[in-house]
């Protein structure tokens, strides 16, 4: 007996110092309804995420009868500008292709065109992805599809670990240049207690850690082997 509980000590101790090498995230970020307030979005703004060109798209530029003005294929850059003939870089990345159409018409309108139609096809769209990290089972980078929602994403990352801290999933997305975030109580959300958030591209997703249930993990996964030893040293 004493030394099963010897070795429960020594096991609980080890557990414990390889929970204090995970550490848990203790986030201050808004909670409950403004948490929800800073996420907050509608099936269309999916939609239009989804929709809107972004950088590494490819797009083709035609400018009627303006053939040496027209381009098959045209690459979005990573500041989110197309570079065109003789008017340089267009603003590209947040416009619909009929939108970047309109903006691309005004600038040969201003200074070579008289009434210039354009049309802009989107060729080959770049992935629209989001990152799930944390605890969770398959950590990586997802292409997001039309509805997805914070339980869709978690999903396609294998669900969170036993270790996972619920009550704290994180949502971060930049709004207007700002990377803002809220915290989540996955259990009210899959309790249908509470709204499950829809996600848009670009989102960061991060799942907290819980030390008090690594420590218990731990400890069970520990306890067969201690176990064991009691009952053999019980012998002499």
């Amino acid at each position: 007996m004493t030394l099963s509980l010897r070795g429960a000590g020594v096991l609980l101790l080890a557990a414990c110092a390889t929970a204090a090498c995970q550490p848990e995230l203790h986030s201050d970020l808004p909670t409950g309804p403004a948490a929800y307030d800073i996420v907050a979005v509608t099936q269309t703004d999916t939609v239009s995420a989804l929709t809107l060109l972004q950088p590494r798209d490819q797009i083709s530029v035609n400018v009627f009868q303006e053939e040496d003005l027209s381009t098959k294929e045209a690459s979005i850059d990573q500041a989110g500008n197309v570079s065109l003939p003789l008017i340089g870089e267009v603003r590209a990345a947040g416009y619909s292709p009929a939108q970047l159409a309109k903006e691309i018409e005004r600038e040969y309108a201003s200074r070579y065109l008289r009434e210039p139609h354009v049309n802009v096809v989107l060729v080959k769209g770049a992935p629209r992805v989001i990152s799930v990290e944390g605890q969770v089972k398959e950590p990586g980078v997802f292409e997001v599809q039309e509805g997805f929602t914070l339980l869709s994403a978690l999903a396609m990352a294998s669900s969170p670990l036993e270790t996972a801290k619920l009550d704290e999933i994180l949502i971060f997305r930049e709004i207007n240049g700002q990377r803002l975030g809220g915290r989540f109580d996955l259990t009210d959300i899959r309790a249908g207690r509470a709204p499950d958030p829809l996600i848009l591209p670009g989102d960061v997703i991060v799942v907290g850690y819980s030390a008090v249930r690594g420590v218990y993990l731990d400890f069970l996964k520990a306890a067969p082997i201690f176990g064991a030893a009691g009952n053999i040293f019980s012998r002499y």
